[in-house]
């Protein structure tokens, strides 16, 4: 992955079972990829009540079967596929087109249909087209009375995806470039990397880059809405989809029908901010995944910190390839993701310390889509391309300095990693971005049930508190998952069965209910 990719937000229940034994080819539940500084959501730049022509809103989707994504295989007879096509600007409706692509599985229990359910499993970046039909079983209850509906959001995969380098540069980033510089050169090949990245952002996708805001994809989510047949959106959205759950909230209040946000980001935070959360959360998991093992977190901090110092000095050789400080951050961040993956962390320590990295570089190898042939998935060039569009701000590289006292005083581990991202994620972007001045309130909007997991590294508790409060009062609904890991659904069978009452039933819990 290109310098300064941060840890991208995976989607709620990532399992690693199998990775290791399988080469790097599991599935998740969610999909997204590592923790990641990705601006907060923004606010709209026209009004919500921009009309559409009669071509857009009178389209009918000419559903086919499902070809097979990149290096999968196809989904079943089951699923089809479609397009839908959008407004580039929304701005401009009778201006230029893309196309979104949906996929789509019909509700079993057609009597007793309910609708459309559309799901988005966060990054940004996730290929919901791809996604889906890999995690459906998970939902085969909503599948009964739902149709299950997910789609690539603008600028990822089949709906004009973004990219910005080929594999090549993607291996000469992961070869030279030092994640957390403590040089001026370090820091200068930081720099460069991002600002290539940038450039070829802008030279192989620049016409859809300033088209790639969190706001640009929730107007599609209505006009798909609209071409679905369905009066309200009902919706399921997980880590960076708690954003575009909430972005649609916000334009859009009286189309609110049933809306779920699991894994939810605080709506409030700065990119500072978000570093700072992801920094207190995946540490917070590294600590109660220590404990678990009888280990003190404090020492344990330090031993992992201690193996992150040896290998910045001298990298792990793998094969013809190097486990480095950044990948093996990576690599251990994965493991974060979900309680059932801890006894790999276990092993890939274990086995790092007595001079075998091969492990930890599967690990994140997996994490940054990276298949045993070299060849890259573009997801971290969508999430930064929405990113970016989403956030007008730019930090410079002291600015990132100046926060790495307090976050290597907050996580030995992942602090001067996260505090960098800060200056290296958008730097020298090519497109100006929506500016900070959020507002997540959703007036006269149905009841929104807002779930959070205390131990969730990613996207930490303390933002669905948040953003339940910044829906509003008789809006947002919060529920409290005391467990560990990044998302609800299909981990807690207590959230789990809260959340197919609310979506099945109607069944809407008191604010502050909590699951153990």
């Amino acid at each position: 992955m290109a310098s300064g990719s941060g840890f991208i937000r995976k989607g709620a229940g990532l399992a690693l079972a199998g990775v290791l034994a399988a080469g790097c080819t599991a599935t998740s539940s969610g999909g997204d990829a590592p923790p990641t500084t990705a601006g907060p959501k923004p606010t709209a730049t026209h009004s919500a009540g921009s009309s559409l022509p009669a071509a857009l809103t009178g389209q009918r989707p000419d559903w086919k079967s499902c070809p097979a994504p990149e290096g999968g295989q196809a989904p079943g007879s089951a699923w089809r596929c479609a397009t839908v096509t959008v407004p580039l600007d929304h701005a401009k409706p009778d201006g230029a087109t893309i196309r979104v692509a949906l996929v789509r599985k019909e509700a079993t229990d057609r009597e007793r249909r309910l609708g459309s359910l559309l799901f988005n499993f966060g990054g940004p970046g996730a290929s919901g087209v791809e996604i889906l039909p890999r995690a459906a079983g998970e939902y085969a209850k909503l599948g009964e009375r739902y149709d299950l509906v997910s789609f690539d959001p603008r600028g990822v995969g089949g709906s004009a995806g973004v990219v910005c380098r080929d594999d090549a540069e993607q291996d000469a980033a992961e070869r030279t470039v030092d994640l957390t510089p403590d040089t001026p050169a370090e820091e200068a090949a930081f720099l460069k990397d991002n600002a290539a990245f940038a450039a070829g952002c802008a030279r192989r996708s620049g016409t859809v880059l300033p088209h790639t805001r969190t706001t640009d994809t929730a107007r599609d989510l209505d006009l798909v809405r609209q071409v679905l047949g369905d009066e309200k959106l009902h919706y399921f959205g997980m880590s960076y989809g708690t954003e575009l759950g909430a972005a649609y909230a916000h334009l859009f209040p009286s189309k609110v029908g049933r809306l779920v946000l699991d894994a939810v980001v605080d709506p409030t935070a700065d990119t500072a901010g978000h570093a700072r959360n992801q920094t207190i959360g995946f540490q917070r998991a590294l600590d109660n995944y220590l404990t678990s093992t009888g280990q003190s977190p404090k020492a344990g901090t330090e031993r992992i910190a201690r193996l992150l110092r040896k290998l910045d000095r001298e990298p792990l050789r793998v094969g013809e390839r190097r486990l480095t400080e950044g990948l093996a951050t990576t690599g251990i961040a994965v493991t974060l993701y979900g309680q059932s993956n801890w006894p790999l962390l276990t092993q890939a320590l274990d086995e790092a310390e007595r001079g075998d990295g091969t492990r930890l570089l599967q690990l994140a190898d997996w994490y940054n889509d990276r298949d045993e042939s070299g060849h890259y998935a573009t997801q971290s060039h969508s999430q930064r391309a929405i990113s970016c569009a989403d956030s007008a701000e730019r930090p410079t590289p002291g600015e990132a300095r100046a926060l790495l006292p307090e976050f290597r005083r907050l996580s030995p581990v992942f602090g001067a990693y996260l505090a960098w991202d800060t200056a290296g994620w958008c730097a020298a972007w090519p497109v100006k971005g929506e500016t900070r001045d959020v507002d997540a309130s959703a007036p006269g909007a149905a009841p929104i049930l807002v779930v959070g997991t205390t131990g969730d590294p990613a996207t930490p508790y303390e933002g669905a508190e948040k953003m339940a409060k910044e829906l509003g009062a008789g809006v947002g609904v919060l529920v409290t998952n005391k467990g560990e890991g990044h998302g609800a659904y299909g981990t807690s069978a207590c959230a789990t069965r809260t959340i197919d009452a609310y979506f099945l039933d109607g069944q809407v819990p008191a604010y502050g209910t909590t699951c153990s």
